[in-house]
């Protein structure tokens, strides 16, 4: 497969500037054409993004992590692209990674393919570790499949799937929506062991805000994605 000319890197930011033009500079390496979602930044991002030789898609005010995603999947799709990598712009993830998960879906032929951080942990945050721990385990068994790392944003995707669910979230729940989604859909989820440069950034996950989305998102995923859910069993 020619993955130059058939996947986009989708790279989401708000106010990263200290780390963008490092990620979209890593990211060419492998794929050339790279769209950033500058979701109503504040400082240089989309400037330094520009330069860095990526197409800057932009929110004039912050409409969230899920919904910069999804500006970034339309137009790769709209451009002609069948797949989309996305990895986030505060550079804990490592662009050398990217060629494990291209190798992964010819491998696989798996539609969706997500970094796994879980198999070394010692430097992730304990809060966000054991936050990432409690939901996978949760969505695991939803979905009836293990998802080891279900809040990982470095991700290989087929846009071709993708455009064919119901994905609506427009926060952080999307990570863990798109999952479920794709399981419901009877894909199977595809991992693969990532390294993560953990460098003091400043997470903009808003911990109780955002956690009560997840929950509001999590009561709710029983009615929209019930073929996902093992049978007799609810998303307990």
């Amino acid at each position: 497969m020619n993955w130059a000319v058939e996947c986009a890197a989708v790279i989401p930011c708000l106010n990263e500037e200290a780390a963008i033009a490092s990620v979209v500079a890593g990211v060419r390496r492998y794929l050339p054409t790279i769209f950033v979602v500058d979701d109503g930044s504040t400082d240089r991002t989309a400037k330094l993004a520009a330069e860095a030789g990526a197409e800057v898609l932009r929110h004039e005010s912050p409409r969230g992590k899920g919904a910069a995603l999804q500006t970034g999947w339309q137009c790769a799709r709209a451009r002609g692209f069948q797949w989309a990598l996305t990895l986030d712009g505060d550079g804990q993830h490592s662009p050398e990674d990217i060629l494990t998960f291209l190798q992964c879906a010819e491998r696989t032929a798996t539609p969706i393919v997500v970094g796994n951080r879980m198999a070394a942990t010692a430097a992730m945050p304990p809060v966000r570790r054991f936050v990432n721990h409690w939901m996978s385990r949760r969505l695991s068994k939803a979905a009836g499949q293990p998802l080891p790392d279900t809040q990982c944003g470095f991700r290989l995707m087929k846009l071709s799937a993708w455009a064919a669910l119901p994905i609506q979230t427009a926060h952080f729940e999307v990570e863990s929506e798109v999952l479920l989604a794709f399981a419901a859909a009877g894909h199977t989820v595809e991992f693969v062991p990532i390294r993560v440069i953990y460098a003091g950034e400043q997470s903009k996950i808003q911990p109780l805000r955002d956690t009560l989305r997840w929950f509001r998102w999590w009561s709710q995923a029983r009615a929209r994605f019930p073929s996902a859910l093992p049978k007799g069993r609810g998303p307990g």
